[in-house]
């Protein structure tokens, strides 16, 4: 097991970065999509699917 570990020390490293990088963009759309902002960054007048994202809201 040791073995195992020394030998793909950097892979497991590096994916755990990524992971964490993964984590980290998922946190952010779902405080974003609370607070109500888009995730593409411009505004919901000229999205065709506004009432997807914003359901209850006219």
């Amino acid at each position: 097991m040791l073995a195992f570990l020394t030998q793909n020390f950097s892979t497991i490293v590096i994916g755990l970065i990524l992971l964490a990088i993964v984590i980290l963009v998922v946190i952010k759309l779902r405080r974003d999509k609370k607070k109500g902002n888009s995730s593409c960054g411009c505004g919901c007048s000229g999205c065709p699917n506004s009432s997807m994202c914003h359901k209850g809201k006219s």
